[in-house]
């Protein structure tokens, strides 16, 4: 008969490898008329069980999906190993190899000669160890610590750590791991099924140093995400893709460092939920891929004003979402400190047949932009970007109650909506028209206005007799 012998004591929650197939175990125990200890695993890959978690009337435990779990014998699966363990192997450092290369050295007592094998190798192993800076120990069925301090003593050095796709089934394992690395400052623990504190946590010091944290498809929740924070003092950069988060809270007095933020392909729909995170003084990139949002709109602005939401923002990515109307694309013009969009694959680029005219439109309509789709915006495209705008939708504008005379210039308000920037880059148009005409009369008058260095500049004495309304037609032209 099978006994627990070789099931772990904290077996239960604990993440395992069976072949290559990776699995969580949610019952340990005996499953009649059979004979022995199973565990009752639920499968990362649903295709790989066979029920949920009911074996002949009797439910042992519970799956997401009906088909998500099965038993297997205790023998069949791996629970993992600990960090340096994992280390050692995957920088060719472990035991077996000190002894295989190592060197001799024999010592004499008395008539007895003692041979110490390795020693060499294991002082080499230990320099090697300590030099280690980067570390990859991705797939490598890290569960566990290992003994208490002794990754401090092996590996003082360690600053960067990928912990991707592993056996880590709590935070605590992480926590365990990163105290004992003093100057820890890029931890990627991704694809590593955890638990996740429930409730707020007491402050440490152990990621007081960490700027770079992903937390890809580790099922952590945004709430959990906001438990944890208060620990990551200084944190810039933050992963969080794949996680099912679709609600957000608004993070006070933690995040507040951060500048790089990633929420693709977590389904938060509600493009309102953006607001609760709009405030992060620091917030430089946001990145939200497929996350089914259908519209951005910043209430607390109007038609060319600017949004106090995201005040330090520059890129952000909105590739593959569901924003249908081209109102979203104006509301991006309301952001103080943009500079580069990606925004692929949403519906409403299926408005505009000619690629060309699409991006003219989407350069026109935010006007302090520099880089679109990863192409970077150069002056003489802008200025043909506008200038086409102005001519495609000046009919619309006239027909709409725009006027050349500034006191019978009333467009409506579906027009100003549809076009917020439309008045300013006709002003814009005027300014650059006027100072145009002004300096070419005055060189007529003064061959010498403009001229640098002995120079003399007249073009600020100049004084414009004719009314202001009467130049602007002269927009029309540029």
């Amino acid at each position: 008969m099978m006994t627990t012998a070789c099931v772990p004591a904290d077996a239960l929650g604990r993440r395992i490898l069976c072949g290559t197939e990776r699995a969580t175990v949610r019952y340990v125990g005996s499953v009649p008329p059979t004979a022995g200890i199973w565990l009752g695993v639920e499968w990362d890959d649903p295709q790989r069980g066979k029920h949920d978690g009911t074996y002949e009337g009797t439910q042992y435990f519970k799956c997401r999906h009906p088909r998500g779990g099965s038993f297997i014998r205790p023998n069949k699966a791996n629970f993992g190993v600990d960090f340096l363990a994992a280390v050692k192997d995957r920088y060719g450092l472990n035991d077996e190899q000190d002894v295989q290369h190592g060197t001799e050295n024999t010592l004499v007592f008395g008539k007895k000669t003692v041979e110490f094998v390795g020693m060499d190798s294991i002082a080499e192993q230990q320099s090697q160890l300590n030099q280690l800076v980067d570390i990859s120990v991705c797939e490598c069925a890290v569960s566990h610590a290992g003994q208490k301090e002794e990754i401090s003593r092996t590996c003082a050095n360690i600053r960067h750590i990928n912990l991707s796709r592993n056996l880590i089934s709590s935070w605590e394992t992480v926590t365990a791991i990163a105290s004992q690395i003093q100057n820890l400052e890029t931890l990627n623990i991704s694809e590593n099924k955890m638990k996740f504190p429930s409730t707020s946590t007491s402050v440490s010091s152990v990621f007081s140093k960490l700027r770079i944290l992903a937390l890809n498809q580790t099922e952590i929740m945004w709430t959990e995400v906001l438990f944890c924070a208060p620990g990551w003092p200084a944190l810039e950069e933050l992963y969080l893709t794949s996680n099912n988060i679709t609600v957000l809270e608004r993070p006070d007095n933690v995040l507040q460092t951060l500048k790089l933020l990633d929420l693709s392909d977590n389904q938060l729909l509600d493009g309102n939920q953006l607001h609760l995170i709009a405030h992060l003084p620091r917030l430089e990139q946001l990145i939200l891929r497929n996350t089914g949002i259908s519209s951005i709109h910043f209430p607390d602005a109007g038609f060319g004003c600017k949004t106090k939401m995201f005040p330090s923002l520059k890129r952000l990515a909105i590739n593959d979402n569901k924003i249908s109307q081209w109102s979203s694309i104006n509301e991006l013009d309301k952001l103080p400190s943009l500079q580069s969009l990606q925004c692929h694959n949403n519906p409403f680029m299926d408005t505009e047949k000619n690629p060309e005219t699409l991006r003219q439109l989407i350069i026109a309509k935010i006007g302090q932009l520099k880089v679109l789709n990863k192409s970077e915006i150069l002056p003489a495209e802008r200025k043909g970007a506008e200038l086409d705008y102005r001519k495609i939708f000046g009919s619309d504008w006239l027909a709409a109650g725009g006027n050349w005379n500034p006191e019978k210039n009333k467009p409506s308000e579906e027009f100003l909506a549809a076009h917020p920037r439309y008045l300013s880059l006709c002003l814009i148009a005027f300014l650059l028209d006027a100072f145009s005409m002004c300096f070419y009369y005055l060189r007529k008058a003064h061959p010498l206005a403009g001229l640098g260095a002995k120079g003399f500049c007249l073009v600020g004495q100049l004084h414009c007799t004719a009314p202001f309304w009467a130049l602007l037609p002269l927009g029309r032209h540029l």
